[in-house]
């Protein structure tokens, strides 16, 4: 059993700040009984933040050999807000965008995608898979790394990302007077007048699906209900959500763990990710003079 919590730490002071009287009696217990056997180390400007990285290292996931390999990416419809001097990117996870309306945007960009050599499938309101060769050796930004933020810094600047720029441009003009966008704008819901590319890579055939689309092992969990609060930087909402998520997720993994079995849990900051397993009873003690009070707090400066 493996629980896997992104979002768990981050390096704004006032998300410090919130953590110091946080008190999470599950998480403490559990590191307690864990002993770190993993560090996966880069820094907050890293284009793949440490929860992908993580998951994709927990299911092995590696990309192909050129000559047997499927290039693809993820496509999410997205809201951008255009200031003086930068352009912010909205939570698309905000949007609420239903199947329907998902479905209606993507049949209309698609013939647009379709003259540079991309196709495009529906998967969920929010994942539109695409594939073309334009895509091996693409390197682009994650959805959770540029959500709320200029996108500026997370645009792929390269030659080879210069059509889906050009398409990007295209896309705010043609779903300006679409329909949906007309009824999503009467109802007081922001419009989708654009869309993010992350997930490229190519994979072998036998793949199923990209890493951004793909869930963790059935025996790995990974939890989501940090990020909105993060996102938004609504430190107080995270905090609660922190007490939230340990009074669930944290006690049900320390059950697990009180029986006797093994498990494993990965704290997630916007930097790097800890990985810490079950250690035997006999090196409790010691594990637990190492965290004391606070577990989380004093681990912000390791994630």
């Amino acid at each position: 059993m493996h629980l896997l919590i992104p979002f768990a730490c981050v390096s704004a002071p006032d998300a410090h700040q919130a953590l110091q009287g946080l008190a999470l009696p599950h998480l403490e217990k559990l590191l307690g009984r864990m002993s770190c056997v993993h560090a996966d180390q880069a820094d907050a400007q890293s284009w793949s933040p440490p929860h992908e990285r993580a998951q994709a290292r927990i299911r092995g996931l590696t990309t192909a050999p050129p000559g047997d390999s499927v290039p693809c990416a993820l496509i999410t419809p997205c809201h951008w807000t255009v200031n003086t001097d930068h352009i912010v990117m909205g939570d698309p996870q905000a949007l609420g965008l239903s199947q329907a309306d998902s479905q209606a945007l993507l049949a209309a960009v698609r013939p647009y995608f379709e003259e540079d050599g991309i196709t495009l499938d529906y998967v969920s309101p929010l994942q539109w898979l695409a594939r073309a060769e334009l895509f091996r050796g693409l390197v682009t930004a994650s959805l959770d790394r540029v959500a709320g933020r200029n996108i500026d810094p997370w645009l792929p600047k390269t030659a080879q990302a210069a059509p889906l720029r050009r398409l990007q441009n295209e896309m705010q003009m043609l779903l300006y007077t679409h329909p949906v966008n007309d009824a999503r704008a009467q109802s007081g819901l922001q419009t989708v007048n654009s869309f993010w590319v992350s997930g490229t890579g190519a994979f072998g055939p036998g793949t199923p699906t990209t890493p951004a689309t793909s869930a963790s092992p059935a025996s790995c969990h990974t939890t989501p209900k940090l990020r909105d609060a993060a996102v938004r930087e609504d430190w107080a909402a995270w905090a609660q959500a922190w007490q939230e998520l340990d009074a669930t997720d944290c006690a049900a993994l320390l059950r697990h763990v009180q029986t006797g079995a093994s498990a494993s849990l990965t704290l997630c900051g916007d930097r790097n990710a800890l990985t810490f397993q079950t250690i035997p009873n006999t090196l409790i003690r010691k594990i637990m003079s190492l965290f004391g009070h606070h577990p989380l707090y004093n681990l912000r400066e390791q994630l």
